[in-house]
């Protein structure tokens, strides 16, 4: 037998989908990655990069279409690499979703429990409340898959169209005033980024991302922002001199009106600066933030500790049901925020801590802080290695886990597992809507089986 070689096609039958939403299939002991292919589907694939037990190919020919296949409604479909899900239906997408919680679980954390179906979306288009624009040379939009290169995005889909009329404006007002762009590789130009916030309402944050002291034609930007973009709240320029691939720098410049929003979420009011967290799908996260409630069963007699909690959202939504609620948040804009949130609404058994969740939570456990109940909701890495070990040194009788990557939410399961918590509900939830990201929140139980 020949081995298999670069630029070679072999029909291929796909049974499956990666993290990332690329199509599964197997070719003499190897796995093959074929992105926009659907689970069952029949193939001619060539071959473009072949290692010793993994291939990547191109779908150069569907020869059995999948009858979940359907026509991409969006023209950067296949191109840009925010969408990996446009070609299918989206009852297929919820499949495949599930499924990749379900492998997770079993595979890397050791744990064989029953995932219900995904809760999806009513509406699975124009959902995202903020966006982060990658700005080159005459170019606003997102970047190409497992890139750099930035693709020019007129529209975008999962955005309101008022992100679009932001967008316009300023690509007009830098060609009009000749604001160079930055150039990541050569570490010239200004215009690193544009970021939009917008909320329920219908009122857009605008902030610009330079590399740069100060912005040339602010004023000019801010009439043009006004003209085109009815409902816009405030513009700002954040400062970012580094070379680096983090978007925001720490300083910040209200140019004109405010330098926040207010967003509605489960009957509660937050105030969202720029560098704030919060969940980019506002009605999808209403659901998974009551299931974290359902799962944190609070009588009103509970301390809960909420690890990782940016504005305080889920926070506060938990204090109303319990006794005391303690969060713990790394970035400062988020934490004053989350106070002022717990104000706001009228909130007084709230108390925020700035820092590291996992330095927090070792310091609480010093102190003797007791909670019945923790809520980790963790960046895309997860727990750090000890963090496990000190929220079960603390003695919580539950665990509710908020995760947006099904990897290492299972890692952190097995480690809870060892620790004595046993998984007792699982319930994937769809806040991004055509990609192939999938929120999770289990409920882990101390001393059960």
């Amino acid at each position: 037998m020949e081995p298999l070689r670069k630029n070679t096609t072999h029909t291929l039958r796909f049974q499956g989908y990666t993290a990332e939403g690329m199509g599964v299939a197997r070719l003499e002991g190897r796995v093959v990655f074929v992105p926009g292919v659907i689970s069952g589907e029949l193939w001619e694939v060539l071959l473009v990069k072949v290692s010793k037990n993994v291939i990547w190919g191109k779908g150069v020919k569907l020869l059995e279409p999948s009858q979940e296949r359907v026509q991409a409604d969006c023209p950067l479909a296949g191109r840009c690499g925010a969408c990996q899900y446009r070609h299918m239906t989206y009852a297929e997408e919820l499949r495949a979703k599930r499924a990749r919680v379900q492998d997770a679980l079993k595979r890397l954390g050791g744990v064989d429990v029953p995932v219900p179906p995904v809760l999806g979306a009513e509406e699975p288009l124009r959902y995202r409340n903020k966006v982060q624009f990658p700005v080159t040379d005459g170019k606003i939009g997102f970047y190409r898959a497992r890139s750099h290169q930035v693709i020019d995005a007129e529209d975008c889909l999962l955005q309101p169209e008022q992100t679009a009329e932001i967008r316009r404006a300023v690509l007009e007002w830098m060609q009009e005033f000749h604001i160079p762009a930055y150039n990541e590789t050569a570490r010239r130009g200004l215009v690193r980024h544009l970021y939009v916030r917008t909320n329920r309402k219908g009122q857009a944050l605008c902030c610009l991302v330079i590399c740069g002291k100060e912005l040339p034609h602010g004023p000019e930007l801010v009439r043009r922002l006004q003209e085109k973009t009815p409902g816009l709240a405030g513009v700002v320029v954040n400062f970012n001199l580094r070379d680096t691939n983090v978007i925001l720098g720490e300083e910040f410049q209200t140019l004109w009106g405010r330098a926040d929003l207010e967003e509605e979420l489960c009957g509660l009011t937050f105030r969202l600066s720029v560098p704030s967290f919060f969940q980019v799908n506002r009605d999808q996260t209403q659901r998974l933030y009551q299931l974290a409630l359902e799962f944190a069963g609070l009588t009103g007699a509970e301390t809960v500790l909420d690890l990782y909690c940016g504005i305080g959202s889920i926070t506060l939504v938990l204090a109303r049901q319990a006794k005391r609620v303690i969060g713990a948040e790394i970035v400062p804009e988020a934490v004053e925020n989350a106070k002022e949130n717990a104000r706001n609404n009228g909130i007084s058994n709230a108390e925020f801590f700035l820092g590291d969740a996992g330095k927090i939570a070792a310091r609480l456990a010093e102190e003797r802080l007791c909670p019945q109940v923790v809520v980790v909701d963790p960046p895309r890495k997860g727990l750090a290695e000890e963090t496990p070990e000190i929220i079960a040194g603390m003695g919580p009788e539950r665990v509710v886990y908020v995760s947006c990557d099904p990897a290492t939410l299972a890692r952190d399961v097995k480690r809870f597992g060892v620790l004595g918590y046993t998984v007792q509900r699982v319930q994937p939830v769809d806040l991004f809507p055509r990609t192939a990201h999938v929120e999770t929140c289990v409920l882990l139980q101390r001393g059960t089986v």
